[in-house]
């Protein structure tokens, strides 16, 4: 009973307080793979802090759209957040059908932030929601296939009996497919390299970041800290599936789902030390290698 009422806390504690932490790791692993020093550990959440005590600049081309974004977005991607199990623990929020809430709640976030760089009246962002988009209708389909061949493997539609189910059969190859689609997935919708370099200040080639150029100060460290918060849930998804894992007691199944998560970031790290940035007439191609992947998954599952 004690770990009933614990559990679903540490689940929220960690959801809102770790996510800065998995860019800073990333940092920290392409810089050492460079050689160099790098920004500190935690330099994100002192980025996100300076934010929020500065001042906004909004344009009065702008509509309430502009503002209401990164709170729609940010609140959109914690009750997704809620949804998602964390380690072998059941999630706070879990009914039947929640998968295809947890596919929608990322749809409103994107539909408000592609929404709010059009509102800007800005050519650039409007490029950068073009694109977005686009590369949303590929990767919704692969998200979509790999929850598929779960729903298989589970027999249920909610995710946290999906995402657990790998726990009791060994690693099989339709969910190591869905899992690489997933990774892939990952890296589209988190703008990574391949797809997208988040440090990148060239308007012609950005995604993500291009829709953002007007936000500021508090907005725009919620913008932060919401696409932080992202990449930490669909980690987390995509752990259940890469490293099964558990040990059976509550504090060490936390503490190794932490490490998890750490040796998650620090594997993109590796990712975008060793790989270029496509250019952006390939990114359909792998978006579509990774519904291709978790398709194929799916029919080994039906076989």
């Amino acid at each position: 009973m004690f770990y009933n009422v614990i559990n679903p806390l540490i689940h929220l504690g960690l959801l809102v307080a770790m996510p800065p932490l998995l860019p800073g790791v990333i940092n920290k692993t392409k810089a050492f793979v460079a050689g160099r020093k790098g920004p500190p550990l935690l330099q994100p959440y002192f980025d996100i802090y300076k934010l929020l005590r500065k001042d906004m600049v909004i344009s009065s081309a702008t509509t309430w759209i502009f503002q209401a974004a990164p709170v729609v977005t940010l609140a959109a991607t914690l009750l997704a957040g809620l949804l998602v199990p964390f380690g072998p623990f059941a999630a706070p929020i879990h009914f039947t059908g929640d998968l295809i809430l947890f596919v929608y709640l990322f749809g409103l976030a994107r539909f408000f932030t592609t929404s709010a760089a059009l509102d800007t009246g800005s050519s650039f962002e409007g490029m950068g929601a073009a694109r977005e988009v686009t590369f949303a209708c590929l990767s919704e389909a692969a998200v979509l296939l790999g929850l598929l061949v779960l729903v298989r493997l589970s027999g249920s539609f909610s995710l946290t009996p999906m995402l657990l189910a790998p726990l009791a059969h060994p690693p099989e190859a339709p969910v190591l497919l869905a899992a690489a689609g997933l990774f892939i997935v990952l890296l589209s919708e988190n703008c990574r390299i391949p797809v997208d370099d988040p440090n990148t200040h060239l308007e012609l080639t950005m995604i993500h970041e291009v829709m953002v150029l007007d936000h500021s100060g508090p907005l725009l460290g919620l913008i932060n800290y919401g696409s932080a918060m992202k990449l930490f849930v669909l980690s987390a998804l995509v752990l259940h599936l890469l490293v099964p894992f558990h040990i059976g007691m509550p504090v060490a199944d936390w503490v190794l789902f932490l490490v998890e998560m750490i040796a998650m970031a620090g594997v993109i790290g590796m990712v975008e030390s060793f790989m270029a940035r496509l250019q952006m007439r390939h990114v359909p191609t792998l978006l579509a290698a990774a519904s291709l992947l978790c398709g194929f998954g799916f029919v080994l599952m039906v076989r």
